[in-house]
């Protein structure tokens, strides 16, 4: 199905669903009313050995492969050089953990209803599927899907089926990261390379090299992914956002940590954070071309141009309290610049 007929898809549903409301003589809620919450971690991940061998199925299982081991299909060292659409060996699951199921690490559970939906990094209303291609730009630094390609279809598919029983429009709980407590200060990387060392080192490499499946060349990717490097994230992902990236360290690793009970401090997150995002990496171009509209630029974008009068290092580091203070002024006179006259 194409981006086009999706969208068209959700919203014939939309209207489906407010027509249905009138005919029970239920008044329609107003525009602008909150959505309706639900709690990802209640809905437990289903499981992909239950999907029937059907035409579905068969594309159900083969995104579900893909995206767990996107390394051998769309990498850069699969045999077939047409389908080498991902710049590195990473899978989508370096960061979308469980195959997309688990809760705080940027799960797939729920994205299916959750788009269309407006996007600050653009400035427009996305697609899944442009959303999916922001990510071979940038974590996998490589280049988008075709959307009437098999493997857009299957990542479709697999996130349609993940996503079973979550409401439309939802406001999600477990979606996204969850926040650490900010520290007051900036982060430290110099620090983090201490925590890197005692926590992250023995898995991660102590060059932040990763550990390969194979070797060089066969296509069978990491069993656990390298930080940093030629073959990681370029600087226009979104782990590369000291925030972001303190937020999954601290509710996700190491590996087999969960929100419930994590086993890293807010602080040593924020520091280890900032050490592995002061590591070289790819460079992606145009990202000053990111977040159009410079009120909407998050106060952790690490890539000029900002507003706001903050040096690279403190947008990059912290501390981000003053930033958001800042943002948060110019947004209200923003919001109260009259209106010109157009003629």
């Amino acid at each position: 199905m194409t981006a086009f007929a999706r969208t068209a898809a959700f919203l014939v549903a939309t209207a489906g669903l407010m027509g249905w409301a009138l005919a029970q003589d239920r008044p329609a809620k107003p525009q602008g009313h909150a959505p309706a919450k639900f709690d990802l971690n209640t809905l437990g991940a289903p499981d992909i050995s239950t999907v029937p061998d059907t035409a579905d199925g068969k594309m159900i299982r083969y995104g579900h492969e893909l995206l767990t081991e996107t390394f051998a299909h769309i990498g850069p060292e699969v045999a077939d050089a047409g389908k080498r659409f991902s710049g590195n060996n990473l899978s989508c699951q370096s960061c979308h953990l469980q195959a997309g199921a688990q809760t705080y690490s940027m799960p797939y559970l729920g994205v299916w209803g959750a788009f269309p939906q407006y996007r600050g990094r653009e400035n427009e209303v996305s697609t899944l599927e442009e959303r999916i291609n922001g990510c071979m730009h940038r974590s996998m630094n490589g280049k988008p899907l075709p959307l009437d390609s098999r493997e857009m279809k299957g990542m479709l598919a697999y996130m349609k089926w993940l996503s079973t029983g979550v409401p439309v429009g939802a406001s999600l709980v477990g979606a996204g990261t969850l926040p650490i407590k900010e520290p007051n200060r900036a982060a430290d990387p110099a620090r983090g390379a201490e925590v890197y060392a005692e926590k992250c080192g023995a898995c991660h490499g102590d060059k932040g090299q990763g550990v390969r499946h194979g070797e060089v060349g066969d296509a069978k990717g990491y069993q656990f992914p390298p930080l940093w490097g030629p073959d990681s994230y370029n600087n226009g992902a979104g782990m590369y956002r000291v925030l972001t990236a303190a937020a999954f360290v601290k509710n996700n690793m190491p590996a087999g940590t969960t929100f419930a009970d994590p086993v890293i401090s807010d602080d040593d997150a924020y520091d280890v954070a900032a050490f592995i995002n002061s590591q070289p990496r790819p460079e992606k171009a145009d990202l000053d071309k990111d977040f159009p509209d410079r009120l909407k630029k998050p106060v952790d974008a690490p890539f000029p141009p900002w507003i706001d009068g903050f040096s690279a290092e403190q947008h990059k580091y912290g501390p981000f309290a003053p930033i958001r203070q800042k943002m948060k002024e110019l947004n209200a006179a923003a919001s109260k610049a009259p209106v010109r006259e157009v003629k």
